[in-house]
C-alpha cells in the first residue's frame, strides 16, 4: 500500500512538472510572438514618417496611406510592448509622444473634432486621390475609426500619466454625438464633409444612409465612446439588435431567429436629463448553428464578435450575455473551419485576400448580413430559409465538399487565445508547420489560403494590433485593459450586468 501511494505520488508531481513544462513552453512562443509582431509595426513607423503606415509589404516597404485606427493601434501596441518589457518605459513614452504630437497637427473637421479617414503617413496630408494612382478618396469621417482612436487616446491617460494632458485634449475635443440619430437611437457611419470633397468626381456628402445597428460588431466600440463621455444616453445600448425580429419584414436577415422581447429600464446620465429613466423594449434574439444558441455578429466575422472585449471586460462585466456569448463565438467557428467546413484549420476575420487586396471573411451563419462574409475565397454561402416568406422557403446548406478554399487569419486565433487557448494555439502552430505564414522577423502573414498554401504576405497594422493586445491581455491575466476599462467601468458595467442574453439557456 505504501509503495502503490509512492507511485501516485510520483505520478502526480510527474503531471504537476508537466503541466508547468508545457505553460512555459506556451509563454516562450508568446513571447516569440510579441517580439516579432512588435518588430512589425515598428518597421510600419519608419523615422521619416510622422505617422504609423496602414500596412507593409514582406520587403519591408510600408504603405502610403494611414486611418485613426491604424494610429490606435500603434499606440496600444507600443504601451503593450512596454508591458510586455519588450521595450523601456522611455521609448514607450517617446514614440507615444511623437504620436500625439503628430495627431495634434493632423488637418480634421474642426465643428465635430473628428479626424478624417485617410491620411499620408509621411507628412499627414488628408487624401484626396490613393497613393501611385489617380483614384480619388473621398474625404470621410468614420464614427468607429475615430472611437479606437478615442480608445487609444483614453488608454495613454491611464498608461502614460505624463502624456495623460496631452491625450485628454484631443480627446475632449471629438464629439460622438455630432454622429447620433436622436430619432432612431443609433449613428451613423459615418459623415463626408462637402467643404472638402474634390470637385465634379462624384463624391457624396452628408451622412451616410446606414446606421450601425448591430450590438455585436466591432462598432459598439463608438456606444461605449458615447456613452462614457456623456455624449449620448445609455439607453442607446438597448437600441441596437441582437438581431432583428423573427417576422417576414426582417426576413433578409441569415435566419429566422429564436428570443424574445425583454424591457429595460435604463437611468439616464446626461448633464440635460440627470433623473430621467427610459424603459427600452429589446428583441433579445439568437441564432442556432449546430446545436449551438448565439447572439451573431454582423457580418460573422471573429473581430467584430471579440475585437471590443480586448479592450473592456465584457465578458466579466456581462456574465449572463458576453460571458456566455464571446467562448461560444470561439467554439462556433472552431466547429465551422474543422467539422462544418474540414479544413483543418479555423479562425476567419477580415484580411489581406491571398489573391491580393483585402476582403471579408467570416462563418456566414454567425452573420446577421444573409449576404455576409463566407469563410473561402469561392463565396460558399448558406440558406437556412426563414418559415414561409417570400424568397426564404428554400435552404441550401452546403457540404464539406462544397467548402475547397479555406481562408484563415492568425489575428482570429489570437483573439480566441483567452476563450479557448489551448485550441488557438495548436491552431497557430499548426498554420506555421504547414504553410510559409510566419515571416521570422515580421511574425504571421496576414492569411492563409489552406487549400493551396497561398499566402497573403503582408502585414496590416490593425491585425497585428490586435494581436499585440491579445498578448499583452493574455500575459497580464487581463490587466493590460483595465487601463480603458477603469475609465468607462461606472457607465457601461451596469448596462451589461442588468441583461440576459436569449441564447443563454442553450
Amino acid at each position: 500500500m505504501v509503495q502503490l501511494r509512492s507511485i501516485l505520488a510520483g505520478l502526480f508531481i510527474l503531471c504537476i512538472l508537466s503541466s508547468l513544462t508545457h505553460a512555459q513552453d506556451d509563454t516562450a512562443t508568446l513571447d516569440e510572438y510579441a517580439m516579432d509582431t512588435w518588430a512589425s509595426l515598428v518597421a510600419m513607423h519608419p523615422s521619416d514618417y510622422l505617422l504609423v503606415a496602414d500596412g507593409m509589404d514582406e520587403d519591408g516597404t510600408p504603405s502610403q496611406y494611414t486611418s485613426p485606427t491604424n494610429i490606435a493601434s500603434y499606440i496600444w501596441s507600443t504601451i503593450a510592448a512596454r508591458d510586455l518589457s519588450l521595450i523601456t518605459d522611455a521609448e514607450a513614452y517617446d514614440r507615444v509622444a511623437h504620436e500625439l504630437m503628430a495627431i495634434q497637427s493632423l488637418p480634421r473637421h474642426l465643428p465635430s473634432g473628428q479626424f478624417y479617414n485617410w491620411y499620408s503617413p509621411v507628412d499627414g496630408a488628408v487624401l484626396t486621390t490613393w497613393p501611385h494612382s489617380t483614384n480619388v478618396v473621398c474625404p470621410f469621417l468614420s464614427s468607429v475609426d475615430n472611437a479606437w482612436l478615442a480608445v487609444a487616446l483614453t488608454v495613454v491617460t491611464q498608461a502614460i500619466p505624463e502624456l495623460a494632458s496631452e491625450a485628454r485634449q484631443i480627446l475632449e475635443s471629438m464629439r460622438f454625438d455630432f454622429y447620433y440619430d436622436a430619432g432612431a437611437g443609433l449613428f451613423y457611419g459615418g459623415y463626408w464633409p462637402s467643404e472638402i470633397q474634390p470637385q465634379g468626381v462624384g463624391c457624396d456628402s452628408g451622412f451616410t444612409g446606414h446606421h450601425y445597428g448591430v450590438l455585436n460588431s466591432e462598432t459598439r466600440i463608438i456606444s461605449y465612446i458615447g456613452i462614457a463621455l456623456g455624449q449620448v444616453p445609455p439607453a442607446h445600448y438597448f437600441k441596437l439588435a441582437r438581431t432583428f425580429p423573427d417576422t417576414c419584414d426582417w426576413s433578409w436577415q441569415e435566419m429566422q431567429p429564436n428570443g424574445e422581447y425583454v424591457t429595460y429600464t435604463v437611468q439616464s446620465s446626461l448633464p440635460s436629463e440627470p433623473e430621467l429613466s427610459e424603459p427600452v423594449a429589446v428583441f433579445e434574439g439568437y441564432y442556432v448553428y449546430r446545436e449551438m444558441n448565439i447572439v451573431p455578429s454582423w457580418g460573422g466575422a471573429m473581430f467584430e464578435a471579440l475585437m471590443s472585449n480586448l479592450l473592456v471586460p465584457e465578458a466579466e462585466w456581462g456574465p449572463q450575455s458576453w460571458g456566455v456569448n464571446h467562448p461560444r463565438f470561439v467554439q462556433a467557428q472552431l466547429e465551422h473551419g474543422l467539422h462544418e467546413a474540414e479544413y483543418g484549420y479555423w479562425g476567419f476575420s477580415p484580411a489581406s485576400d491571398p489573391h491580393g487586396g483585402y476582403r471579408e471573411y467570416g462563418v456566414d451563419p454567425l452573420g446577421i448580413d444573409a449576404n455576409g462574409y463566407t469563410s473561402d475565397a469561392t463565396r460558399t454561402t448558406v440558406d437556412y430559409g426563414f418559415d414561409d416568406c417570400p424568397g426564404r422557403s428554400i435552404q441550401s446548406i452546403p457540404t464539406s465538399e462544397q467548402y475547397v478554399t479555406g481562408v484563415v487569419t492568425p489575428h482570429a486565433s489570437f483573439l480566441a487565445l483567452e476563450f479557448a487557448p489551448e485550441e488557438a494555439l495548436n491552431n497557430l502552430l499548426n498554420l506555421r508547420n504547414d504553410f510559409a505564414i510566419y515571416n521570422e522577423d515580421f511574425g504571421f502573414y496576414d492569411s492563409v489560403q489552406v487549400s493551396n498554401g497561398l499566402v497573403a504576405r503582408r502585414f496590416l497594422a490593425l491585425d497585428q494590433g490586435m494581436i499585440m493586445l491579445a498578448l499583452a491581455n493574455y500575459l497580464t491575466d487581463g490587466e493590460f485593459r483595465r487601463y480603458f476599462a477603469d475609465v468607462i467601468e461606472d457607465a457601461i458595467r451596469p448596462l451589461m450586468q442588468m441583461e440576459t442574453f436569449g441564447s443563454f439557456n442553450g
